[in-house]
C-alpha cells in the first residue's frame, strides 16, 4: 500500500495563490464607507463603482464549476438561508458549520490515516464533510479546494435530507441526493409549507426550474427520529474500526439522569439557555421573500460548545456576502488585524503602500471590512453562549482549608459537574484540556506555590508537555485537570500514554491490526484504551494541594488564587500532528498561538487565608452563570505566554 501524500502538496500554487507578489496600488483618496446596505444576505452587494468587470481568475472559475456540480444534488447552506436567513446565521457560526474548517481537525484526521498507512480511511472525515465524501473527495484535500457545500461540515442538508434511522453507526449515514426542490425532512409535516405553496404570488416562489422567482423545496415529510436523542447519537458516539470506544457522548446520556426523566439532547443544546432544557425560542420557521411563516416552537440551530475557531474571520463564519466578494485564497490576503478598511488606516495610508491584488481597491477594503465586522459581532455572540454553556458544566463548588501551620498549607477545591446529561468533559475528552490554575502568594505578594501554570509552548505541565519530557521544566504533581488519556498496548505487551490513539509500530508499514481475541471479558480492546478523568452528571471531585512548609516565607496572611480554565485542545496536539502540515498555509507556531489564545477563564476566585481552618461556599447562583464574559475574545492573537518566547528559542519537538 503507497504511503499517504504530503497535505501540503495539495497547495499548488494558481494565479490567485498567496505567494504571489502584490502590486504596488496607486494612492487614492480616502472614501466614506458605502451607504449600501450590507445586512441582507438575500440581496447581492452592487457592482463596484466606476470599475470595468472584473475576469474570474481560474480559482474563481473552479469553485463555481464545483459549486453548480453538487448544488443539484447537495444544496448548499446558502441557498437556504434565502427563505431561512436566521437559522442560517446561526449554524453559520456553530460548531457544525466549524466541522470541516478546522485546522486542527484536518491535521489530526491526515496524520491518523498516514500513520495508519492509509487503512483509517474516511472513519474521521465522513463526520466531518459527509456531502465531501458522499462526492468521494480526497480525505487529504485542503479546504481551498474542496467544492462549497462540502465545506459547510454539518451542513442543512446533512440532517434534513437523512431518510433513515441510522442508530449508532459513527457518521456513516447516507444523504438523499435531489437539487432545491427536492423533500427536505424535519420534525414537523408540511402544513405550513402547503401554506406557501397554495399562495405563490405572495411568496414569489417557483417550484420547478426554468420558472422567474424564488426557488422551494416542494414537499416536507415529518422525520421524528430528527427530534430524538437517537439522531444525535448517529455521530455522537464514534466506536473505532477495532472496537475502541473514542468517544461516548450518547452512551453517556443514555444513562445519565436526563435520560431517564425523559429529557432529550436538542432540549438542552438547541433550546433558549445552552446547557439546560429550557423550552425552545418562538419565531417563523421561514421568512419567504420578507414575508415570515407563522410564529411556532423554533430550535437554536447555534450548538455552542467548547471549540472555537482559528481560522481568518472572512472565512468563518459562513458568510454570503464574503464569499460573494472574494475566494477564500483572497480573503487569506486580507490584513484585518493591520486596520484595512477602516479609517484610522486608510487616513493615513503611506503613498508606497503595496496592497495583494485583490485588495487594491478601497471600496473593496471598506467592504470587506463591514463582512469581518459583522463576522467579529457574531463570534462574540457565540462566544456568550459558549461561556454560559461551559460554566453550567464546569464549577467550583467547595472550598476547604484544612491546614495552616509550621508544618505547611494544605486546602482543597471540589470541581463539580453540574449538567444531568453527560460527563463533562465529554465526546473527545482525551483531547479536552479543563484544568485549574492555582497561584499561592505572601502578604508582599511574593509567590510561593503553583500549579497548573503552562510552559513556553502553552502546556500544562503534564506528561505530554515537551519541556517536561526534556526536564527543562518540573512535572506539575499537583495539576488537577480533567482531560482524559490515551494509553496504547505495543506489541510486546507494554503500555505507554499518547497524544493520539495509534499504536507506535516497528512494522515499517503500520496498520489498523483486527483484534485476534474477543472484547467480550474485558469489554474493551486490548490494542488501546481511555483512562477517563471526566465527571459523571451531577458529580464532583475534589483537588487536593500541599504547599510545604519550606516554601513559606513566613509573611502572612497568604492568598490562594484559583482560576479554572478551560480549551478546545492541548498544544501539544499541534506537536504531534504538525507532521502533515496545517491548512490556509498556517504553521504549527500559529496554529498553537490561536488555540492558547482562546482559553477561557471560566472561574476566578480569591480567598486570604485567615486562621488553621476555612469552609466557603462557592456554588454559583444562576446570574453568576448566565454572566457574560468580562472580555470578548481577541481573535488569532498570541497569548502573552506565549509572546514572552524569545524568537531564538528553541522549543524542542514543537516547530
Amino acid at each position: 500500500m503507497r504511503a499517504a501524500p504530503d497535505i501540503n502538496s495539495k497547495l499548488a500554487k494558481s494565479d490567485d495563490d498567496l505567494s504571489d507578489a502584490p502590486v504596488p496600488a496607486a494612492p487614492a483618496a480616502a472614501a466614506p464607507k458605502s451607504d449600501d446596505d450590507l445586512s441582507d444576505a438575500n440581496v447581492a452587494p452592487a457592482a463596484p463603482k466606476a470599475e470595468a468587470p472584473k475576469q474570474l481568475t481560474s480559482q474563481q472559475a473552479s469553485d463555481e464549476h464545483a459549486r453548480l456540480f453538487t448544488e443539484g444534488k447537495f444544496p448548499s447552506a446558502t441557498t437556504c438561508a434565502v427563505c431561512h436567513p436566521d437559522q442560517f446565521r446561526e449554524w453559520s457560526v456553530s460548531s457544525h458549520a466549524y466541522a470541516q474548517l478546522s485546522p486542527v481537525f484536518n491535521a489530526m484526521e491526515s496524520t491518523i490515516v498516514k500513520s495508519t498507512s492509509g487503512t483509517n480511511g474516511d472513519f474521521c472525515i465522513r463526520c466531518h464533510t459527509q456531502v465531501g465524501m458522499q462526492i468521494k473527495e480526497s480525505v487529504y484535500m485542503s479546504n481551498l479546494d474542496r467544492s462549497p457545500t462540502a465545506r459547510e461540515g454539518i451542513t442543512c442538508i446533512v440532517c434534513h435530507r437523512v431518510t433513515l434511522n441510522y442508530g449508532k453507526v459513527s457518521g456513516r449515514t447516507s444523504i438523499a441526493e435531489g437539487d432545491l426542490f427536492a423533500p427536505v425532512y424535519g420534525p414537523r409535516d408540511d402544513s405550513v409549507l402547503k401554506q406557501v405553496l397554495a399562495d405563490p404570488d405572495k411568496y414569489t416562489v417557483v417550484t420547478s426550474k426554468g420558472q422567474n422567482g424564488r426557488a422551494i423545496h416542494t414537499e416536507a415529510f415529518k422525520f421524528d427520529p430528527i427530534t430524538t436523542s437517537g439522531f444525535c447519537g448517529s455521530c455522537h458516539d464514534v466506536n473505532l474500526l477495532n472496537g475502541f470506544r473514542l468517544e461516548e457522548a450518547f452512551s453517556q446520556f443514555k444513562n445519565s439522569p436526563a435520560n431517564k426523566k425523559g429529557t432529550t439532547c436538542q432540549e438542552c443544546h438547541m433550546g433558549v439557555t445552552p446547557g439546560i432544557a429550557s423550552g425552545f425560542a418562538q419565531g417563523p420557521a421561514a421568512t419567504i421573500g420578507g414575508v415570515p411563516t407563522p410564529t411556532r416552537a423554533r430550535t437554536n440551530h447555534m450548538f455552542a460548545g467548547p471549540d472555537y475557531s482559528i481560522v481568518h474571520p472572512g472565512l468563518f463564519p459562513h458568510n454570503t456576502k464574503a464569499q460573494k466578494l472574494a475566494t477564500m485564497r483572497e480573503w487569506l490576503t486580507f490584513d484585518d488585524q493591520g486596520g484595512w478598511g477602516t479609517d484610522a488606516f486608510e487616513n493615513h495610508l503611506p503613498s508606497n503602500y503595496v496592497f495583494p491584488p485583490r485588495w487594491k481597491s478601497i471600496d473593496d477594503r471598506y467592504d470587506a471590512r463591514a463582512i469581518i465586522d459583522e463576522q467579529k459581532k457574531l463570534l462574540n455572540d457565540l462566544d456568550i453562549q459558549r461561556h454560559q454553556l461551559l460554566r453550567r458544566g464546569y464549577q467550583l463548588h467547595t472550598f476547604d482549608l484544612t491546614r495552616n501551620d509550621s508544618k505547611g498549607l494544605e486546602f482543597r477545591i471540589e470541581v463539580a459537574n453540574n449538567t444531568d446529561g453527560h460527563g463533562t468533559p465529554t465526546g473527545f475528552d482525551a483531547e479536552r484540556l479543563v484544568f485549574l490554575q492555582i497561584t499561592v502568594t505572601d502578604a508582599n505578594g511574593k509567590t510561593v506555590f503553583v500549579s497548573g501554570d503552562r510552559d513556553p509552548n502553552g502546556d500544562v505541565r503534564d506528561t505530554h508537555s515537551a519541556y517536561v519530557h526534556n526536564l527543562e521544566r518540573p512535572f506539575d504533581d499537583q495539576l488537577f485537570s480533567l482531560q482524559s488519556e490515551f494509553i496504547t498496548r505495543s506489541l510486546r505487551g507494554g503500555e505507554r500514554v499518547q497524544v493520539l490513539a495509534t499504536d507506535y509500530s516497528l512494522d515499517p508499514l503500520p496498520f489498523i491490526r483486527p483484534e485476534t481475541r474477543s472484547h467480550v471479558l474485558a469489554a474493551r480492546t486490548f490494542s488501546a484504551r481511555k483512562q477517563a478523568r471526566i465527571l459523571p452528571p451531577l458529580s464532583s471531585r475534589w483537588a487536593e494541594y500541599h504547599v510545604d512548609a519550606n516554601l513559606l516565607t513566613g509573611f502572612a496572611p497568604y492568598r490562594v488564587e484559583v482560576k479554572m480554565i478551560s480549551q478546545m485542545v492541548p498544544v501539544n496536539l499541534m506537536r504531534d500532528i504538525s507532521g502533515v502540515g496545517f491548512d490556509y498555509n498556517l504553521s504549527p507556531r500559529e496554529v498553537a498561538y490561536r488555540v492558547a489564545s482562546g482559553a477561557r477563564i471560566l472561574w476566578d476566585k480569591t480567598v486570604t487565608i485567615d486562621g488553621p481552618q476555612m469552609h466557603l461556599d462557592w456554588k454559583p447562583t444562576e446570574a453568576e452563570i448566565m454572566a457574560p464574559p468580562a472580555k470578548r475574545p481577541v481573535l488569532a492573537r498570541d497569548p502573552p505566554q506565549m509572546a514572552a518566547v524569545p524568537q531564538d528559542h528553541k522549543v524542542a519537538m514543537l516547530p
